[in-house]
């Protein structure tokens, strides 16, 4: 059989949260990365990465457990990636608490999201800090629901609405709230979150586009941007870290009042800029999301 004809598998660094500090790195926004990382030859690669993409990863504690691997089935057209875990006794979900280090006082804001807060002692541990920075630095979450790993439904809707009320920035895929919230519309369960303290809350569509809701009861829409889609792999990733360069650069982040209060042009511009960036990590294979030079 010719070498072009054999299926396998290509190995990627990647992972939501990571993908998100690569797509900062790349845009150009200071980011660093925190997670136990493992001394194996992956670990290796996963911090050579990072660090090629401008990614500091000063405070990621080394273990000789191993590296959690995913693998990952592209979808057919209009289908979601299929994921399949090996993380048993792996570095980064063997964080503990005592490892949860006092931050830099430059950090102004901490992202958290997917397995990372459902496979323990790792959940707990992150779960830790987010209550410890709450309300100290602006704090963004992206649940990004791999429910294959999620035994419980109902005891993870309950977990996830505990972060919510730790949280300033919620965005998560029509796919996620469909899993946390079956039957349920969106922007009845957002209102809710709104009293519970959220400032900033992104849905995003798919092919659709993305929509965005602020306390002070703003609203905007931008359909998604035409591109050739060769897959999706790390597209809310890269949507989610170019939303947060936007807020950045303009100032946003550092002022929850202008967060919860954004104007209909400003948080339009957001979701567009954001839409670019997947678009473009959507029209390469796997989680490529773009450097700062494509954005313009």
């Amino acid at each position: 059989m010719p070498l072009a004809d054999v299926v396998g598998y290509k190995p990627c660094p990647g992972g939501s949260v990571y993908n998100i500090a690569v797509g900062l790195g790349r845009l150009e926004t200071p980011a660093g990365f925190f997670c136990k990382v493992s001394t194996d030859f992956f670990g290796d690669q996963l911090l050579a990465y990072l660090d090629e993409n401008g990614v500091d990863t000063s405070l990621c504690p080394r273990s000789d457990d191993p590296t959690t691997l995913a693998f990952i089935s592209l979808p057919r057209a209009g289908e979601e990636p299929r994921f399949i875990f090996y993380a048993n006794d792996s570095a980064d979900r063997l964080l503990t608490a005592e490892e949860i280090l006092v931050l830099p006082d430059g950090v102004k804001a901490l992202h958290f999201g997917s397995i990372s807060l459902v496979l323990e002692p790792g959940a707990t541990a992150l779960e830790t800090l987010m209550h410890r920075e709450s309300g100290r630095r602006l704090i963004s979450l992206d649940p990004n629901v791999r429910p294959g790993l999620i035994a419980d439904r109902e005891a993870y809707r309950r977990r996830f609405e505990g972060w919510v009320s730790l949280v300033d920035i919620v965005k998560l895929s029509r796919a996620d709230f469909d899993f946390i919230y079956p039957g349920q519309k969106p922007e009845e369960v957002i209102a809710g979150w709104f009293m519970q303290g959220i400032s900033l809350c992104i849905v995003t569509l798919g092919a659709e586009g993305s929509a965005g809701y602020t306390a002070a009861g703003t609203t905007a829409f931008v359909p998604a941007a035409r591109v050739d889609v060769v897959d999706t792999i790390g597209a809310g990733d890269a949507f989610l870290a170019a939303a947060l360069t936007y807020l950045d650069q303009n100032g946003i982040l550092e002022q929850r009042e202008l967060l919860r209060a954004l104007p209909t042009a400003e948080l339009t511009e957001c979701l567009a800029y954001a839409g670019r960036a997947a678009a473009i990590n959507c029209s390469r294979q796997g989680a490529d999301p773009p450097y700062k030079y494509e954005m313009r």
